[in-house]
C-alpha cells in the first residue's frame, strides 16, 4: 500500500510539475525566434482543436451508446437511400465542417507559418554558410572570409560507457558557431556528401542540407545563450554524433569573436605562404 501511495504521490507531482504553460515544457523547448514562437502557437492552437473534437465526439459516442441502448427500446434510424436528405446531410455536414477547418482555422495560420518561414528577403543583417560533412559541420561567413569547423568533442570513453557520461553528452563541439542576438541572419545549407538536416529546437527551424543544392532559411534569435541541436538526417553510422551548438551573444561580443577568427584566418595564411 506504501508503494502504491507513493505512485500515485509521485504521479500527482509530476503533473503538478509539468502544468506550468508558461514554460511550454511539454513538447517544445523555450521559443527564442519568431518562427518557433509562431510554431508554438500553431501548435498549441491545432491541440486546443484537436482536443476540443476529440472529447466532443467521445461525449456524444458515450451518449448515444447510453441513451439509445436496446434495453430502452431504442430501434435504428430507417433512413437509407442514394434520394433520402436526411442521409445526405449527415454525409455532406461532417465533410463541409472538416473543410472549413482544415482551409479555415487550420490552413490559415499554417500558411502564415510556412511564409515566415521562408521569408530570406534581401534584409538579412548576416549570412552564415552550413555546409554538412560525415560528421562535422563546417560555418563560413562569406563576407566576412571566416570558415571553421564543428566537431563533436564528447569522449569516446563516455559514448562506450567506460565513463560517466558529462552535463552534453553528445552535444557539445570544439567550435560553437556564434551569432549576434537580435540580428536577421540568412542561413545558406549544402553537405558535400550525402543528405544532413541542421536542427536547433529552441530556434524553430530545420533544413535539410542537400549535395549540389543550396537551400536557405532564417533565424532572428531575441535571447542570449547556448542553443543545442543535432543532424536530424539518417547520413551514416556516425549520424548520432553531429552535434550543433550556437552561442548566441551581444553584438560586442560577436564583433570580438569575429575579429578572432579573421585573425586566426591572417595567421594561418601568412604561415602557407612562401
Amino acid at each position: 500500500m506504501q508503494g502504491l501511495k507513493n505512485l500515485v504521490l509521485g504521479v500527482f507531482a509530476a503533473l503538478g510539475a509539468g502544468a506550468t504553460w508558461a514554460e511550454y515544457s511539454w513538447s517544445f523547448p523555450q521559443p527564442v525566434t519568431p518562427i518557433a514562437h509562431e510554431t508554438l502557437h500553431v501548435h498549441n492552437l491545432f491541440m486546443v482543436i484537436a482536443l476540443t473534437l476529440f472529447f466532443g465526439v467521445l461525449a456524444l459516442m458515450l451518449y448515444s451508446f447510453y441513451a439509445h441502448r436496446k434495453s430502452r427500446g431504442a430501434t435504428a434510424a430507417t433512413f437509407t437511400g442514394p434520394r433520402n436528405r436526411k442521409q445526405w446531410l449527415w454525409v455532406l455536414s461532417p465533410f463541409a465542417f472538416l473543410l472549413i477547418l482544415d482551409y479555415g482555422v487550420f490552413g490559415i495560420p499554417a500558411y502564415h507559418a510556412v511564409k515566415m518561414y521562408e521569408d530570406t528577403k534581401n534584409d538579412a543583417e548576416l549570412v552564415v554558410k552550413v555546409t554538412g560533412s560525415q560528421w562535422l559541420w563546417q560555418y563560413e561567413f562569406p563576407s566576412e572570409g571566416v570558415r571553421f569547423t564543428s566537431r563533436l568533442t564528447t569522449p569516446r570513453e563516455q559514448i562506450e560507457n567506460l565513463a560517466p557520461k558529462g552535463e552534453h553528452y553528445l552535444l557539445e563541439v570544439d567550435n560553437p558557431l556564434v551569432l549576434p542576438v537580435g540580428k536577421k541572419i540568412r542561413f545558406i545549407t549544402t553537405s558535400n556528401d550525402v543528405i544532413h538536416s541542421w536542427w536547433v529546437p529552441a530556434f524553430g527551424v530545420k533544413r535539410d542540407a542537400v549535395p549540389g543544392f543550396l537551400r536557405e532559411f532564417w533565424a532572428k534569435v531575441d535571447t542570449v545563450g547556448t542553443y543545442r541541436g543535432q543532424c536530424s538526417e539518417l547520413c551514416g553510422k556516425e549520424h548520432g554524433f553531429m552535434p550543433v551548438v550556437v552561442n548566441v551573444v551581444s553584438e560586442a561580443e560577436f564583433k570580438t569573436w569575429l575579429d578572432s577568427k579573421k585573425a586566426g584566418v591572417v595567421a594561418v595564411a601568412a604561415k602557407t605562404t612562401p
